[in-house]
Order: structure tokens, then sequence, then C-alpha cells
């Protein structure tokens, strides 16, 4: 429920109704993309983060490439999650300001200071826990709101001959141009890229996938996700069509009742609830758990971004862990403030579902890039990740403040379905509308006829926000590889293949040119075990020099059978001396390493075997090397854990 909770906030609430309600039904084949995007995330990219045992999505890029790409990746993240968290805090504002009337910077204040207050305080368990609760009411509210709705108007089968009769139920549209707003091809295919980038590689969805117990937990807890946003999604979509079936013949936004179409839902709950007292609160109080819900997985992950990558293995690596908790509770509250400046821009974004879904694009497309960059095509380099990922995110911000650009001056127009108002009050109030005043409307009906999009640079600007995060992933793939071959590319041999997701371990059966990947790591199991037999013999054999020896193993991939290490057990335990030169597969840990090549290190194990059929991916959480000479004067035990 937590995973739900995450990216499923009052942006879908609010926004999946306003888009139906304007642009029709079509925007349900998204929930689609969800079909693919769970399987890829569970088994191209978790297992990756899960082998490495990462703390931080992004330590991954230092180990792939190096440590400047590591922090190039986390601070896209924080740009990313600042500007999305500020969306979310203000779509919940919309709907209290609509139900009771509240300043809406009032209901920004409120919502942001009882996030940050129980995120400070709480960290990842209140996060958690609350996430869970969260999603249960989020569910409950919007269900009854829809269910009762529908009773109201008449049945499904009134709301949807209505919809039919004004042209909403578009089921499909093969429509292969990409500046068609929504098409299959954009709703499934770019849908799929705009959700991988969250649920692939997402510091708050991998942050928590990590705390999870076991690997089988942690896909089993995906293909729930994925059901539970299916139906939410579908929920939403049919949730604008009810909303329609209700405002048909007076269109709330042309009769000026509401500012926004992202308070209709709001305004529809007030009519068919507003005499049942209590139950619009069980709405807001919907709105308000699923802007909750995620605006503190989002700060508890920004804090955890910045105290690993910044601070850990930055400025201050020597900080303790209670400097360490201090420092992950002061960076909540300064992500909170934050987010609560960035609502004064994010009000003038439009709607909530497309600006959300842009800023995916712009900047989680990019990111997205660089880490698929790493796990798919082992010859990229450390140049080549940065000059794409620097390409891909300019190229991507051009077209999203020039579309918000064009838009403000009328140069880029969506066309909307017909719209009418002669249903209107035209002499005081509605009661449809909880008395609010209407003013008179010359016009019956107000009909958005589509246009011919303009063509060259302004007519790129036209370029459906779904397909922005497949531009921008792309952009950074192509443009890494070019540079990459141009610079050299990267040795395979010293790749370590842990890195690579789980499909292109499986090809270097096939593909000869994988084969290469990780098969000079052993030279440093020699240099460990020659440099420690001619130190014994010289009988100076210390400490710190077997710590010197051992910290220059880089992270590798042994053949051979390892099982799953629990903490309860004693260390496995290396005598480098026991190791033959021809037969590494009895190393039982592994050592990191900062120096190969242009990576970095981390902990984990490679390991794909064969258990009853299966082939499983394992860490070991408790495991430690030691050295002893042959009187036992000399011994080091280092726990892997530490290191």
């Amino acid at each position: 429920m937590s995973l739900i909770a995450s990216f499923m906030s009052a942006i879908t609430l609010l926004g999946t109704p306003a888009e139906v309600y304007q642009f029709g039904f079509l925007y349900w084949l998204i929930g689609w993309s969800y079909i693919l995007v769970m399987p890829s995330a569970a088994y191209l990219y978790f297992p990756v983060f899960h082998k490495l045992q990462v703390t931080s999505a992004y330590e991954y890029l230092e180990i792939r490439f190096n440590r400047k790409i590591r922090w190039m990746g986390s601070f896209t993240f924080i740009i990313q999650m600042c500007l999305y968290m500020a969306i979310v805090v203000y779509a919940p504002a919309l709907a209290l300001s609509q139900v009771t009337g509240m300043n809406v910077y009032f209901s920004v204040s409120l919502i942001s200071f009882v996030c940050i207050f129980y995120t400070t305080l709480g960290g990842m368990k209140a996060v958690l826990w609350t996430d869970a609760i969260q999603v249960i009411i989020m569910f409950g509210s919007v269900l009854f709101v829809i269910i009762k709705g529908t009773i109201d108007m008449g049945g499904f089968e009134y709301v949807w001959a209505k919809n039919k009769e004004w042209d909403r139920i578009e089921l499909v549209n093969f429509d292969p141009n990409p500046t068609t707003r929504h098409s299959i091809w954009s709703l499934i295919i770019g849908g799929y890229f705009t959700w991988i980038a969250n649920y692939g590689v997402n510091q708050a969805q991998v942050q928590r996938y990590l705390c999870v117990r076991t690997k089988a937990m942690v896909e089993r807890a995906l293909w729930i996700n994925m059901a539970g946003l299916f139906v939410l999604m579908i929920s939403c979509a049919f949730g604008g069509l009810v909303i329609f079936a209700r405002y048909w013949d007076c269109d709330p936004i042309s009769a000026g009742v509401v500012s926004s179409a992202d308070q209709l839902m709001p305004l529809f709950v007030m009519d068919i609830l507003g005499g049942w007292r209590g139950l619009p609160g069980l709405f807001v109080a919907g709105i308000f758990a699923g802007a909750l819900s995620t605006v503190s997985s989002g700060m508890n992950s920004l804090a955890a971004i910045v105290l690993e990558d910044f601070l850990k293995n930055g400025c201050y690596k020597t900080i303790s862990e209670r400097a360490s908790t201090v420092a992950s509770k002061l960076l909540s509250l300064l992500f909170g403030l934050l987010t609560f400046a960035l609502v004064f821009v994010a009000e003038q974004l439009g709607g909530v579902l497309s600006a959300a879904l842009s800023i995916f694009g712009m900047v989680g497309g990019p990111l997205l890039g660089l880490f698929s960059l790493g796990m798919f095509f082992p010859w990229a380099n450390s140049v080549g990740a940065a000059v794409g990922h620097v390409c891909g995110l300019a190229f991507m911000f051009w077209i999203g403040v020039g579309t918000q650009v064009g838009l403000a001056t009328g140069d880029v127009t969506y066309p909307k379905k017909p719209l009418s108002v002669s249903g209107c009050n035209l002499t005081g109030t509605t009661a449809g509308f909880s008395s609010t005043s209407v003013e008179y409307l010359t016009s019956s009906e107000t009909s958005f006829v589509p246009t011919e999009p303009p063509s060259g640079i302004l007519g790129l600007y036209n370029l459906s926000y779904m397909w922005y995060s497949a531009t921008g992933c792309f952009t950074v793939i192509v443009v890494g590889l070019v540079v990459s071959l141009l610079t050299g590319g990267r040795d395979l041999g010293s790749l370590d293949p842990r890195t690579l997701s789980p499909p292109l371990l499986w090809l270097r059966k096939w593909v000869p040119a994988l084969r290469a990947v990780g098969e000079n790591l052993n030279d440093e199991l020699d240099e460990l075990r020659e440099t420690s037999t001619s130190e014994k013999d010289g009988g100076d054999l210390t400490s710190g020099d077997l710590t010197s020896i051992i910290s220059k193993l880089p992270p590798r991939t042994l053949d051979g059978s390892l099982k799953e290490s629990k903490t309860d057990k004693p260390p496995v335990v290396l005598d480098a001396q026991a190791l033959p030169r021809e037969d590494p597969a009895k190393l039982k840990s592994s050592m990191s390493d900062s120096a190969f090549e242009d990576g970095s290190s981390s902990l984990g194990i490679l390991k794909e075997e064969e258990e009853d059929g299966r082939s499983e991916d394992l860490g070991l959480e408790n495991c430690a090397m030691s050295v002893d000479d042959e009187d036992g004067a000399t011994s080091l035990t280092i726990p892997t854990t530490h290191l």
C-alpha cells in the first residue's frame, strides 16, 4: 500500500476526473502501461539495487560510473521531487478551498506543516504506516463518491449514454502523430517510460524496496501495486464521466463557478453530499491522505539522498550516527519548507495532472536514461553518461519551458471536447452549484475545434507531454553511447557485472562481446595472494598492510555456489593462502574498491544460483574476510558491512 501511496496522490484524485471531463475517456489507456511498468521494475531494475544493497539509489551511479555522476543524479532527483511535491501540496489546497471556502494559501500552509511535523519526527517508519492508512482512506472516499454519484445520475447506462452523446467515449486512438495529446501509443508506451522512471529508479520507491526483507516480497508487492493502481486509475477516470453527466448542460468552468478544472471533483462532492453532514469531510480526508502520503515519502527520500550522497560521501564523511539522525530530521524540515515556497510556482503550471507528468518527463526521463545507460549498455563510460545526462536535461527543459510559454501566449493549444452552458440558471443561482451565483452567459455552448499544430521549432512545443520521459531517456542513451564511443568506451574486463541488468548477464552466454565483462577482476585475487605470501615470508605482515591490500579488491562476480547469509550465523572466513590460482570459485566474500577504472565501491555479491530450477540473486548481509598467518600470530577480520 505504501508503494501505491508514493505517486498516487491528490493529483490523481483531482486531475484524472478533470482530464476526462475536458478531453474524454481516452486517458483510461494509461492504466495498461502499469502492466508493463511493474514487471520491468521487479525484474529489470530492482535486482541491480538488491544485489548491491545500496542505501541511496544513486549510489549505483558511483559504482557504475564515478562519484561525480552520482552527485549529478542526486541533484537531478532533488529538483524533480521538490517541483513535484509543490504540485502535490497545491492540489488538495484547491479542493479544501472549494469545499470550505478556506483561503488556498492557508490550506497549503496547513498541509505542509502537518506533513513536516510527522515526517521529521517519525522518519521512514512513520511514512510507511501513515501511507498504508492513507491509501485505505483514499480508495474508500473516491469509490464512495463515484458510486453515489452514479446512482444519483440514474445508473451506469445513463452516465455512459450521456458521455457518448457528447463525444467523450473514445476508447482508443491509433494516431501515430507525437503531437497528438493522447493516443494509444503515447499513453501506453509514453506512459511506460513516465512511470518506470518512478517505480524503477526513483529513490522514494527504491528506499521502500530495500526496506523489505526478501526479494520475493518486493516482487509480490509490485504485482499487488499494479492491480491497485489500475483500479484507482479506472475509478478516477470513470469519475470524470460521472461529473460530466451531472454538468453536461451547464459547465461550471465556463459559468465561472470554479476557477480551475481541478476543482470539479470537490464541487461535485458538495453537490451530491452537501446535505449529508460529515461526508464531504470524508472526501477531503481522502484528498489530504493522498497528498500527505506522497509529500512525506518525498521529504524522507530527499533527506536520505542528501545525507548519503552529499554528507556521508562528500563533505562530512566521519559523521556519527547520532549526528546523522539529527541531520536527517533537519533536512526533512528544510525540504518541507522549500516545497511550501515552490507552491507559488506550481500554481502557474496549469492542470495538476499534466503539470506533474510533464515534470516526471522533463526531469525523470533523463534520470531514467542515466540509469538505463549504465544497466543496459556496458560500453558506456562516465564521460558519455555526464554529457548525455546534461544534453537530455537541457533538451527536455527547452521543450517543457517553451511549451509553457506557448500555452501562455496562445501559440500552443489543446483541443477540448464540447461543453455547454444552455442549462445554467441565468437569473440567480443553481441548486446544483450549492447556491453559487452564475453570471448570464450569452453563449449556450462552447466547443473547441481542433486546429493543425504549427510546424518547425514551434511544432516541437506541441509534442505530447506523455512523450517527454521517453524523449529525455533516449536522448541520454543516444548521446551517451556516441560520446562513450568517441572517448574510448569502457573496459569491459574491469566492469562489475552486478551493475548490469539481469537480461544482460543472461545474454553473456550468447553474445561473445559480453563475455569479457568482469573477466579481469580476478587479477586482483592474484595480487592479494602473492602480496600476502611475500609479506608473510618477510615476517612483517601487519593488519594495516592487509587492510590496504584487501581494500584494493573491486566488487566482482565469481562462479560457484553461494547461500544467503543470515545475521545470526558466524561470518564467512576467507583464507587468502588457501585460494588456488586456478579456482577462484572458493571466494565467499567480495571486497569493494574505489579504484576500478572510473567506478567506486559498494557491497553485495552477484550470484546466479540454480536452486529448485530457479535463479536467485543473493546479497551477503553479515560476512567477514580474514587472513591468518600459519602461526596464528597475525589475524585480521574485516566485516564487509563496514567497508
